[in-house]
């Protein structure tokens, strides 16, 4: 794939950028633990999983440059009982060859701000370890640990620990509250 040449834009994802979020995302689950999931969701799933961001009004985000989606950022429900509605977790996906140019920083902060416009009270982190750079990127943005969980996932062959983190998001003034 080329090299982008334009800044980059982050923006609200469209069915259009689907195949590039899917393609980004197949490789963390077919060659990481970053993510639990084992079968790389294909594109219908991709489009099931916008559908369900938008009617929920919840921020699936994309950065793209020269055309290129470089990575993505998505809020999910943190649980699905009413009483966590206004909590979130956070994930954010890069293509491999954009890693270390601050793209993801650039996500999380957009994240943090669209789920502090629609009224979220808390983020949370669930990230697989070993992984210093998220560990690192959320703690940069106000995240601090709020538990391990030891040997909660196995994949690829071996039991996998999580770091919970989580940081308050202060809702912007007129957003929806409780």
């Amino acid at each position: 794939m080329s090299a982008p040449t334009e800044a980059p834009v982050i923006r609200p994802a469209q069915d259009g950028d689907l195949a590039a979020v899917a393609d980004i995302y197949a490789h963390y689950v077919l060659n990481s633990v970053a993510t639990f999931e084992e079968v790389a969701p294909d594109l219908a799933s991709w489009r099931q999983r916008l559908a369900q961001h938008t009617a929920e009004a919840l921020p699936l985000i994309v950065l793209e440059s020269s055309g290129q989606v470089l990575g993505y950022a998505v809020a999910s429900p943190w649980r699905p009982r009413s009483a966590y509605r206004y909590t979130v977790e956070d994930s954010v996906y890069l293509r491999p060859d954009q890693l270390g140019r601050g793209f993801g920083r650039q996500l999380l902060s957009a994240l943090i701000e669209a789920c502090r416009v629609i009224g979220k009270h808390q983020m949370i982190a669930v990230i697989a370890e070993p992984n210093p750079a998220s560990r690192a990127l959320h703690q940069a943005h106000g995240f601090t640990v709020s538990g391990i969980l030891p040997a909660v996932g196995y994949k690829h062959g071996h039991w996998v620990d999580t770091t919970l983190m989580q940081r308050a998001l202060e809702p912007i003034a007129g957003s929806v509250l409780p």
